[in-house]
């Protein structure tokens, strides 16, 4: 099936924009009850989706050759591919007791994939938000984070912790999103940048958070919590670290454990640091977090290590993965001034490693769901 341009198939539709994100700070806290700090990008999902006459969901993308069509009654978990995250949001809305007819849902979407930038997500609340309005539920902002939690963890398999679904709902443009992913409470941190940008490098190492290493990471925490004896990794605070690592006699789960717990103080550090326009302070901190990534968790690859290291050689006054790792994007923080350098630097030391050639693009703080113009 070849991709059809979206004004040809819809007569009387809503349409809804959700966008990507770049986790400032703040990798692997957000299903440990921890802290992260993440801000929406200009990059986004655009779901439009109208009712139909059958009993059916269909979802199509203006990116893709494929979709799939599937009657309400026979959607169930487990569903392969993208269009389980278009398809999960039918599927989890009556899971709530909401009558949901049947439904075209399409899609355009400039995140790109397996980058660390959260096309999911964008997906997701992109569907999520426009069949709220569309099927006029008015659900609450945790309930409309409820839902797209649930598409991604129950219906697709995934076990992403929620940061990503919180930040395409609730970020404004010029702030990050403080996120305490116990309460689920949301703060906007201002995020001025002045002379200086957040450059990001997509090596294009794809990865995928329902992979064996990602869950494994997530299973060990779980395992050293009951090892702990504490509700979730997020209650050791860092004077507390040496004692719990004690405790620990695998190697493995204390390397976890100390990513963690330090990970969750270098957020609250980064807030401060932004409160107090202390942009200089900044930078160490995301240098820290990827050496944390790198050497505790290992989470990186080989192009992102590349692509941190590189940056700060080219002036960055810090650079880290961004995202679930294994792959995907790096982001750093550096003078406008240094952009083009860097950029040149990256891609040639990405040819001389013999990767491929990596992308690299600007960010600014955006704005997180809303509704868009036909």
């Amino acid at each position: 099936m070849s991709p059809v341009p979206l004004e040809e198939s819809i007569f009387m539709a809503v349409h809804w924009r959700a966008p990507g994100r770049v986790n400032l700070i703040g990798e692997h806290t957000d299903y440990n009850d921890g802290f992260v700090l993440p801000f929406a990008l200009e990059m986004g999902c655009t779901a439009t989706v109208e009712i139909r006459p059958d009993a059916a969901v269909e979802a199509r993308s203006a990116q893709r050759d494929d979709g799939a069509s599937v009657a309400l009654d026979d959607l169930a978990p487990g569903t392969a591919g993208w269009t389980g995250y278009a398809l999960g949001a039918a599927w989890a809305l009556r899971q709530r007791g909401h009558e949901v007819p049947g439904l075209t849902i399409l899609l355009d979407s400039d995140v790109p994939v397996g980058a660390g930038l959260s096309s999911s997500a964008a997906l997701v609340c992109s569907v999520t938000t426009a069949l709220d309005d569309l099927l006029d539920l008015h659900l609450s902002p945790d309930e409309l984070l409820a839902v797209s939690r649930s598409v991604e963890n129950d219906f697709v398999g995934a076990p992403t912790g929620g940061m990503d679904q919180l930040a395409a709902l609730r970020c404004t443009a010029g702030s990050a999103l403080f996120c305490d992913m116990r309460s689920l409470a949301t703060e906007q941190v201002p995020f001025s940048l002045g002379d200086h940008t957040i450059l990001v490098v997509d090596t294009r190492a794809e990865h995928s958070h329902a992979d064996g290493e990602y869950r494994r990471r997530r299973e060990g925490c779980e395992e050293a919590v009951r090892r702990l004896g504490v509700q979730a990794l997020r209650d050791i605070d860092l004077d507390g670290l040496d004692a719990a690592l004690a405790q620990l006699d695998d190697e493995e789960l204390r390397r976890y454990v100390r990513h963690v717990v330090t990970e969750d103080d270098r957020v609250l550090k980064t807030v401060q640091a932004l409160h107090a326009s202390d942009l200089a302070a900044v930078g160490p901190l995301l240098s820290a977090s990827h050496a944390s990534m790198r050497d505790d968790f290992r989470i990186t690859a080989p192009e992102v290590d590349l692509a941190a290291d590189t940056l700060e050689a080219s002036g960055a006054d810090g650079a880290r993965m961004t995202g679930g790792g294994f792959g995907g994007c790096v982001i750093g923080l550096l003078p406008a001034d240094r952009v083009a350098g860097a950029e040149t630097a990256v891609r040639n030391a990405f040819a001389a490693a013999g990767f491929g050639e990596p992308a690299t693009f600007t960010v600014l703080p955006s704005r997180g769901a809303h509704r868009v113009d036909g």
